[in-house]
């Protein structure tokens, strides 16, 4: 009987230690998922186009703890490393195990701001900040669900014929849970990168987006696929015409790093211990880029956002204007 408590006890440690050193929460490490089949161990690695271990672990773990408890039943799921180079590096990843496919896309991440008392702004290759603090306009690591997609027409633009084009884009609503729960009110999503800028508008009475006086917006097409985020999960609009569709019915996102790897890559830094030999991933070129990462939490960034929006209100929002030459 000794000898089987103890078999217990030893068994119940190395389960801690596992899920400790996986940085997931413990339902995530409860149930292990099987090994990585072939196919898809050929997508591992840290060059460009393959999924890091420690990412492609923590996304399997979520996908199949969702589908026990019935949450999701998509046959593929996604995964993002924000630790990786932004602009057109491949760090996005689409995985469908079902019929064996891997597919690693662009994306973009936040660009966070530089407020008085608080310097969060990130670079459009590589991002030193993360937070999940409401109007911060960072990326924030961690578990997530895919929920609704909602299209909405933004109005039109010139095309390549001169013709005009009418742009709707669609925007999918993730839900998260810890340090992501508040996805929602902070209205974090996937989408394309692209949007109208210098809209005004014009006498168009026959489109079916006329307003009561017969006027649609019109404005220039811009695309910012190389660049940054308000904090949500961009891709480029041939990409997102891919992704959205498989998001249609609900799956897993989990995006690395949480705030969690953020800080122990950080303490590692300022030791002077390389994060690799202590068991810790971050990118290699883009650590080198940004030195030390930082995590703000909501409790210490909002604050200063708060009061920020206090001293500098934003001025009364202005009717659109009507195009030159209406």
């Amino acid at each position: 009987m000794r000898f089987t408590s103890l078999l217990f006890t030893i068994v119940g440690l190395i389960s801690l230690i596992v899920a400790a050193s996986s940085g997931l929460p413990r339902s995530f490490a409860a149930e292990q998922p099987p090994a990585i089949p072939a196919w898809l161990k050929a997508h591992v690695g840290d060059g460009d186009g393959q999924i890091s271990q420690v990412v492609l672990q923590r996304a399997r773990a979520l996908y199949r703890q969702k589908l026990s408890e019935g949450a999701v039943k998509n046959p593929c799921y996604f995964a993002m490393d924000a630790t990786r180079p932004g602009g057109f590096a491949r760090r996005f990843y689409v995985i469908c195990e079902a019929d064996q496919t891997f597919r690693a896309v662009p994306s973009g991440h936040g660009s966070g701001r530089n407020v008085p008392g608080a310097n969060f702004a990130n670079g459009i290759q590589c991002a030193k900040n993360f937070s999940n603090a409401m109007d911060s306009k960072l990326t924030t690591g961690g578990p997530y669900v895919t929920d609704e997609t909602i299209t909405r027409f933004k109005g039109y633009y010139r095309g390549s014929a001169g013709k005009s084009v009418a742009f709707s884009r669609s925007f999918v609503q993730f839900d998260g849970e810890g340090d992501t729960a508040n996805a929602r009110p902070r209205a974090i999503g996937g989408h394309p990168a692209v949007l109208l800028r210098g809209v005004c508008l014009r006498k168009n009475p026959d489109s079916p987006y006329a307003n009561k006086d017969g006027y649609v917006p019109y404005g220039n097409l811009v695309n910012y696929a190389g660049g940054r985020s308000n904090g949500c999960t961009s891709w480029t609009p041939s990409d997102a015409e891919r992704i959205i569709p498989l998001m249609k019915e609900p799956t897993t996102l989990y995006i690395y790093p949480e705030s969690r790897d953020i800080d122990a890559v950080a303490q590692a830094v300022k030791a002077g211990r390389s994060p690799s030999r202590a068991g810790l991933y971050w990118n290699a070129s883009c650590l080198s880029q940004i030195r030390i990462p930082k995590f703000w939490p909501k409790e210490t960034l909002e604050p200063i956002l708060v009061q920020y929006k206090k001293d500098h209100p934003s001025p009364p929002p202005r009717p659109t204007p009507i195009c030159k030459g209406q």
